[in-house]
């Protein structure tokens, strides 16, 4: 090797690789093509260097650890020796002696990474006693509505802890005490629903074993199916259709919204409807409550977006002095909802033998579970979505009816909510609600394009854009864009030094929005742009491209959201 190869790359199992500014070995390694094990790493996250499962052995001897290990030139390590299988394998046999081992019945099954990995490395018996059975840490904490934690399959990897803190700046778990004793539990071990959590899910998206999971509705719903007095109409998410083929081994974004709706008829679904038909009902009312506010020169504050719940909780908890400039629109989900049980209402008026209207629904996001218990989400007194659904949840349901999807033949949404327009369905991604709201407010079809492309489009953290609402350019309109909670902390202090001036902010607590919701099959990489290329593609190929031009909107207005009746069902306060 000469000089110059040597000074750039890392020998790698007798392979040379190129150095090109990776922070760890374990990057470079697998970069090389090999397939490191790892159970406590993520790149977006700090390293840990828990799990001890991604060593590497220098050519002295020495033991490291690949992921918290930076390279050098010239630096000489095997990925693969009988030490490090000794090493490895004992590293998991520890952590299966204080692991719940009754997968069978795990959320998690065959979804864990720690199954896994025993599998890989051939483990059939473990020569450690089961101590976590029977140990005081092992109680589930059903508390809250979205996620359900179960201590005994904690791994103390630290991926939550971090997610909750680094990325989404809530904290609600943390480790406590030392040694042997350490544990991943909530402060004073509260019971979750009772900490700061959001209910966001990416805790539970991040955890490698089933410790930390989204707590299922999906026998609530059949139930409801099954009843035969009750009809039950599902609302489907933006999100949700470029997400669901991941479940079914589909190219990655693939926009599988007709099969969706098919496969939910077979289910048993009386009703099924495209909640983008109500983000246009979202995108005229909140558009509305903008240019009021610049109407009437209260602009000292923007206005931030309402259709994220994580955001609406982190919000109340944190900054309750944002609260009343808070969008007063209620969600899509929420909008939908109200809208199919008052149509219900109405038409089912005098007819006691009217079927109990139920809505489902299917959201990429698990704090719709949180949310459609709100009290201000109510519909006079009652809930107005019945149960709330994630991604994942669909695809079980459809798994455990024996449904092939790749084979079920797509069908279209149903009137009377039949159409929606693609402002209603890049709702999905960040920068989707800016994008459609803007459309609205400037009115021309013929500059949808450069919307586009005026930077309300990307996965920046934050992005700032400013539109111009006439020809003269004299009145400008200056907004945010921002997801992850992090970020979203980082821009609310902005804000309020007086560093920053924005007319209107788009807050989604996920990285990326929803189509990195909670409650969508995990991604990293590439797998969020191509869930987003897939939401643009839905959009572009819609025969309505902006909110005002839906004609099932327009019917709407003339015939049930008249009056007092448009606040009513459309709006939390």
């Amino acid at each position: 090797m000469n000089t110059m190869n040597k000074r750039k790359s890392m020998i790698i199992d007798g392979r040379p690789v190129a150095i090109e500014g990776e922070k760890n070995i374990l990057d470079v390694i697998r970069k090389a093509g090999i397939d490191m094990p790892t159970l406590c790493y993520h790149s977006n996250l700090s390293t840990y260097g828990a799990c001890r499962m991604c060593v590497v052995e220098g050519n002295r001897g020495e033991i490291m650890a690949s992921c918290s290990t930076p390279p050098k030139a010239g630096m000489e390590i095997k990925t693969n020796t009988p030490r490090l299988q000794k090493y490895r394998k004992m590293v998991l046999e520890l952590m299966l002696a204080d692991h719940c081992r009754e997968c069978t019945t795990c959320e998690k099954n065959f979804d864990c990474e720690l199954q896994t990995m025993a599998m890989k490395f051939g483990l059939k018996d473990i020569r450690f006693e089961n101590y976590s059975i029977g140990d005081e840490k092992a109680e589930r904490d059903n508390s809250s509505y979205s996620i359900v934690r179960s201590p005994n399959k904690c791994i103390i990897c630290g991926d939550c802890v971090r997610m909750c803190s680094e990325i989404q700046n809530v904290g609600a778990i943390d480790f406590a005490y030392r040694g042997s004793n350490v544990e991943v539990t909530t402060a004073f071990d509260m019971p979750l629903a009772e900490t700061n959590c959001v209910n966001c899910g990416q805790c539970a998206a991040i955890c490698p074993t089933g410790a930390l999971v989204i707590k299922s509705n999906v026998d609530e719903v059949w139930k409801d199916i099954y009843d035969p007095e009750v009809k039950v109409v599902a609302q489907i998410a933006p999100a949700v259709r470029v997400a669901l083929g991941d479940e079914f081994d589909l190219p990655k974004g693939t926009n599988v919204m007709g099969k969706i709706v098919g496969a939910m008829k077979r289910l048993g679904f009386d009703e099924v409807y495209d909640t983008s038909t109500a983000a246009d009902l979202t995108v005229i009312e909140e558009a509305n409550e903008l240019l009021a506010k610049i109407k009437s020169g209260n602009t000292e504050m923007p206005l931030f977006t309402s259709c994220c719940p994580a955001w609406m909780k982190y919000a109340e908890d944190n900054h309750p002095e944002l609260v009343p400039y808070i969008s007063s629109c209620k969600s899509p989900m929420g909008m939908m909802s109200s809208v199919i049980k008052a149509k219900d209402a109405r038409d089912n008026e005098g007819n006691k033998k009217a079927k109990k209207t139920k809505v489902v629904a299917v959201m990429p996001c698990t704090a719709k579970k949180f949310e459609i218990h709100r009290e201000d989400q109510m519909l006079d007194g009652e809930q107005a979505t019945n149960h709330s659904i994630t991604t994942v949840e669909l695809a079980d349901m459809i798994r455990s009816a024996g449904l092939r999807f790749e084979d079920v033949l797509p069908e279209a949404v149903e009137m009377p909510y039949g159409i929606a327009s693609g402002a209603g369905v890049i709702f999905g991604v960040t920068g989707g609600v800016t994008e459609a709201a803007i459309r609205y407010v400037i009115g021309d079809r013929n500059q949808i394009a450069d919307i586009a492309f005026a930077g309300v489009r990307g996965f920046e953290g934050l992005k700032e854009v400013k539109i111009p609402l006439d020809e003269a350019g004299e009145n400008i309109l200056s907004v945010a864009i921002v997801s992850g909670l992090k970020n979203t902390e980082n821009l609310i202090k902005a804000i309020q030094a007086g560093e920053v001036h924005y007319d209107f902010v788009e807050v989604m607590a996920c990285e990326g929005g929803c189509i990195a919701g909670g409650g969508q099959p995990f991604v990293i990489g590439r797998a969020k742009e191509e869930r987003s290329a897939g939401i643009y593609e839905a959009d572009r190929m819609s025969g309505v491209r902006m909110s005002a031009d839906n004609p099932v909107t327009e019917a709407l207005y003339k015939n049930l959201l008249t009056g007092k009746a448009a606040h009513h069902l459309l709006h939390y306060k």
